[in-house]
């Protein structure tokens, strides 16, 4: 479609200007082209998922750059785009083909370019990435803000999440200090009033009651305090706090992480909460019995995989919270990737540097 609509659209506009007389056949033909610019404009962000996954940044002009693309793609890129196919698909097959369709050929020059458009195979596919990498290259210049106002984008980003995370640390801190410590004088209280009573009284009973209450209240509100917060992640580091979180699991989680030190405090919280929320899809959606989680830190790049062998089929499109995990490894210039066939098994990838 990239190619395919502006090339029909100045087909259109050619055969306007050809068919009507001047200057309303221009009229025409300018009026066609500039139909095509929102279908393209539409069109190409989306192709450029096909070759580089890495989300775009926020831009307040994001609207007026696609516009742009679609303005270039139409007046430069698309004929090329055409040639590219023109080279790579369709020489190829006549040339493999040349026997059957020019049967007036001798058969051992037949033959012969028939192995030369196997052969030119390899060539068109290196080709066509080649390609495919310097458009996507070509529309993230164009999509993406540069210079300062790139710049700003990203620190706006980092204190956006460097501000919630120290928001989840004030809330951790107080629920801590707070509310758990209430909980844990009233749990004693009512264990202590407990011992002092007849377990067959009424009385009793309810005083039982009530601190089991109070127990349980206490145990979610303690795994309401990890959620929030990771105090293991703080004090001791990344791989700690994936061997923690992965023991709460319900289903049995392998873990095999393996760091020279301590990382960056962006680098481990980020990790951190993909594997949280990795794990937590792994526990309610894939209906699977082992997983495992492996960690290394590669040439300043920290590789993060947590697999598993559920059923699949996980679309970070359908609310996994994959989507908002993406976004938040985009602000560390991250990378999410996620493998997850109809049938399984589930492979999420993270790359984060650590520089």
């Amino acid at each position: 479609m990239g190619g395919a609509v502006p090339g029909a659209a100045f087909a259109l506009a050619a055969v306007a200007a050809a068919f009507i007389e001047p200057p309303r056949g221009f009229l025409v033909g300018a009026a066609v082209v500039a139909v095509a610019v929102l279908p393209v404009a539409w069109f190409e962000p989306r192709r450029l998922r096909l070759v580089d996954d890495v989300p775009l940044p926020e831009a307040r002009d994001r609207r007026g750059r696609e516009l742009g693309l679609a303005v270039l793609t139409l007046l430069a890129m698309w004929w090329i785009d055409l040639l590219m196919v023109l080279f790579t698909v369709v020489g190829p097959v006549l040339l493999i083909l040349t026997p059957a369709v020019q049967p007036d050929v001798m058969p051992a020059v037949g033959v012969a370019v028939s192995v030369a458009g196997v052969l030119l195979l390899p060539v068109a596919a290196y080709t066509v990435t080649a390609w495919a990498g310097a458009r996507g290259a070509m529309a993230r210049a164009v999509l993406v803000p540069q210079g300062p106002e790139l710049n700003e984008v990203r620190r706006s980003r980092a204190r956006l999440v460097d501000a919630f995370e120290m928001e989840r640390r004030r809330i951790e801190r107080d629920l801590h200090d707070g509310a758990q410590q209430r909980l844990v004088s009233l749990s004693m209280a009512l264990g202590l009033a407990r011992l002092d009573l007849p377990e067959d009284s009424p009385t009793g009973r309810l005083i039982g009651q009530a601190h089991d209450e109070a127990k349980q209240a206490l145990a979610e509100l303690r795994e309401l305090i990890r959620g929030v917060h990771s105090q293991v992640l703080t004090d001791r580091g990344l791989a700690a706090a994936v061997r923690d979180v992965a023991g709460r699991s319900p289903v049995p989680v392998d873990v095999d992480v393996e760091l020279p030190g301590r990382l960056p405090t962006a680098v481990e919280v980020t990790a951190y909460y993909v594997v949280t929320e990795a794990l937590t899809n792994l526990a309610k959606h894939a209906r699977a019995t082992r997983g495992s989680v492996t960690g290394r830190a590669e040439r300043g790049t920290l590789v993060v995989e947590v697999r598993d062998d559920g059923v699949g089929g996980a679309d970070p499109a359908q609310g996994t919270g994959l989507t908002g995990l993406a976004d938040r490894l985009a602000v560390v210039e991250g990378r999410l990737s996620v493998s997850s066939p109809a049938g399984g098994p589930t492979l999420v990838r993270v790359e984060i540097p650590c520089a």
